[in-house]
């Protein structure tokens, strides 16, 4: 990558104005990649670390001003899709996509808050399956969000793998099925599955209440995918960021919520 022609990647999520997860987050872990960051806003969120106070949504022909705006004038190589707050919104983002064809989609499927609350409607859950998960080029859930995909309870590192191919089957192109909500000992497993390969990324276990690491893991496989990765070591690469991101993170607010350390987790030139 030419310091002259930079590629580009684009987050579609909602802004975070604690600056710790959604947009805020997506732009830092594509700038400490060295990787040109764009955003297109789906969402405004009033928060900080102790939660969220308020959300509201762009009219839809603002969202499309924006994208539209991305679109024709940069070199998008990888788009990563984060808070979409309702089927509208989900259905104008997968007709862009399908008509601008980047190269790269990872999605987020960002459903399910901290205390467990479900984010999306029952339609926009529909809308996520049928139209989103086909474009993937990577979905990453955590637990509770591919039991929501899927219907069905994930207990244990088996039912885990058998989760990733049940998505694989509902149309995603590989799955990065994130590990955090379930107790196998002081590690979390990452469990990656392509439709052939099978990697597992394995981590100790952190003491601490993180915030944004979801979304910094998606925006970070992003940008590994513009620098060149393979999807595989784009994960194992991003996986290995945020865990240095965690590891020098920081407690900007009155909370004992962290965020983290972007700039000194980011990959050495």
């Amino acid at each position: 990558m030419s310091p002259s022609t930079p590629v580009s990647a684009l987050t579609i999520a909602g802004s975070d104005s604690g600056g710790g997860a959604g947009i805020q987050a997506d732009l830092k872990a594509f700038a400490a990649h060295r990787v040109h960051g764009l955003s297109a806003i789906a969402a405004l969120t009033a928060q900080h670390t102790r939660g969220v106070t308020a959300v509201h949504v762009p009219p839809l022909p603002f969202l499309q001003a924006q994208l539209d705006a991305c679109f024709d004038d940069f070199d998008i190589h990888a788009v990563k899709l984060g808070m979409l707050a309702n089927a509208d919104v989900i259905h104008l983002v997968a007709d862009v996509l399908e008509q601008r064809c980047p190269t790269h989609i990872v999605l987020d499927p960002v459903m399910v808050a901290t205390s467990g609350a479900k984010l999306l409607e029952d339609s926009a859950l529909r809308a996520m399956r049928e139209r989103l998960l086909p474009l993937a080029t990577l979905l990453t859930p955590n637990t509770p969000e591919a039991e929501l995909l899927l219907g069905r309870s994930i207990g244990n590192g088996d039912e885990a793998e058998d989760a990733a191919a049940a998505l694989i089957e509902m149309g995603a192109g590989a799955v990065l099925l994130k590990g955090g909500h379930l107790l196998e000992g002081n590690r979390v497993v990452d469990r990656y599955f392509d439709g052939v390969s099978r990697e597992e990324f394995s981590h100790v276990r952190l003491p601490v209440d993180a915030h944004g690491t979801g979304c910094t893991l998606a925006s970070a496989i992003a940008a590994q995918l513009c620098c060149g990765l393979s999807l595989a070591n784009a994960c194992e690469a991003a996986i290995d960021y945020v865990a240095r991101g965690l590891q020098g993170g920081y407690h900007p607010g009155r909370s004992e919520v962290m965020v983290l350390d972007h700039f000194g987790a980011a990959p050495s030139a």
